[in-house]
């Protein structure tokens, strides 16, 4: 039996070049799948990439209980000086507690690519900020002198957005601003976003001693327990305490829900026409050997071989488109940059396209699948042939 799979696979195999016009229609069509499939996906992995770096397990963020984002946070200037106060925040040599009071607001930008206005994210911040987001640097520029309209950008909004250059007036609302630096942090999410001093920004969005959010240094990654129960269960306080990474890991749980959706719809389509396409090939190859494969039936071989060797074609056709398809995806969108709306913050957020290897794996998988279902009835078929029928066709 093995003798005969080998055989009858094998001649397959080499025929494939007798039938390369029908065999192109296969591989391009899975090709495209493919590549869609990977181009599609891989959006959905750099948003996931880049909130990934943006989580630092030895930074907490205190927010308003209930609240599941900074937008619908708020702190006010008292309950910020409790939380400074608690165990289990880091401190400096001075013993100043390391914790960042930060105000989070959007603005409207025009973005580069279509000048059309977006949301773009407008942080206030205190000294304290730089000793907390300690991965952060100023690549361009200079970092902002504080009490003055000065505001700094990270380098992917700088990518993202019109006009935010370095020495570049801005203005919004009543407020005038110097975009005086640009700043890098790991590829975090913070590189979406605009700086300035939180006390320059509160008047000027009528805020008075308010805040959204607190970020502030563990004392050790022992001690995340200790601060949280202290503030739960502090009667001056209502808030909740996350490490940064569990927060960061769920802010873009809808977008990533939408597009992992959205990219399993087109798969599942365009896959249907790939199919569609491989069951015709393959019954083209079936019926150009139906006297070959009459006579392989008539001399002993039996149906199981002639079913094996058409799923074998089907599936190496298949795993060519794929290859293509996954190295045309890799090539054209691994690194691309790009901003999309993250709905629950209703901002944009900068990202590269994240073309991993395990989203390539899962992509020639479904190529595979596809591969196996476009061959299966036209090997059937093959295997049920009559041979006296078959003989006798042309």
């Amino acid at each position: 039996m093995l003798r005969q799979i080998i055989a009858v696979t094998s001649v397959n195999i080499r025929s494939i070049r007798q039938r390369l016009g029908s065999s192109s229609v296969a591989i391009v069509g899975i090709a495209g799948v493919v590549l869609v499939f990977v181009a599609v996906l891989s959006i959905a992995e750099g948003v996931n990439n880049t909130m990934k770096a943006s989580g630092d397990p030895n930074t907490v963020l205190v927010l308003r209980a209930g609240s599941d984002t900074e937008m619908t946070s708020g702190l006010g200037g008292d309950q910020v000086r409790v939380i400074q106060d608690a165990p289990g925040i880091a401190r400096d040599v001075s013993g100043a507690p390391l914790a960042s009071p930060e105000l989070f607001v959007v603005v409207d930008h025009p973005l580069k690519r279509s000048g059309s206005a977006a949301n773009v994210p407008l942080r206030g911040v205190t000294p304290e900020a730089f000793k907390v987001h300690d991965r952060m640097k100023i690549v361009e520029g200079r970092n902002i002198e504080f009490g003055k309209n000065e505001i700094i950008a990270g380098r992917a909004a700088t990518r993202q957005f019109a006009g935010l250059t370095v020495g570049t007036m801005l203005k919004w609302g009543e407020s005038t601003w110097q975009l005086v630096g640009v700043f890098e942090e790991g590829g975090s999410v913070s590189e979406s976003e605009l700086w300035c001093d939180v006390k320059v920004l509160q008047p000027a969005y009528r805020r008075g001693n308010s805040y959204q959010s607190l970020y502030a240094k563990l004392e050790s990654p022992d001690s995340f327990q200790q601060l949280k129960d202290s503030l739960t269960s502090n009667p001056q306080l209502t808030v909740t305490a996350m490490r940064a990474p569990d927060y960061y890991g769920t802010q873009t749980e809808t977008l990533q829900r939408i597009i992992r959706t959205i990219g399993g719809i087109i798969a599942v389509l365009m896959g249907v026409g790939a199919v569609f396409g491989a069951v015709i090939t393959m019954y083209t190859a079936v019926a150009s050997r139906t006297r070959e494969i009459a006579t392989l039936r008539a001399l002993g071989f039996g149906g199981l071989p002639v079913v094996l060797s058409v799923l074998t074609e089907a599936t190496i056709l298949a795993v060519i488109g794929g290859i293509i398809g996954a190295a045309i995806a890799w090539a054209a969108f691994d690194g691309y940059q790009t901003a999309t709306m993250n709905f629950q913050s209703f901002s944009q957020i900068a990202f590269s396209f994240a073309v991993t290897p395990a989203l390539l794996l899962q992509a020639l998988v479904y190529s595979v699948a596809m591969g196996l279902l476009g061959g299966l009835f036209p090997a059937w078929r093959a295997a049920r042939l009559p041979v006296v029928t078959a003989l006798r066709e042309l």
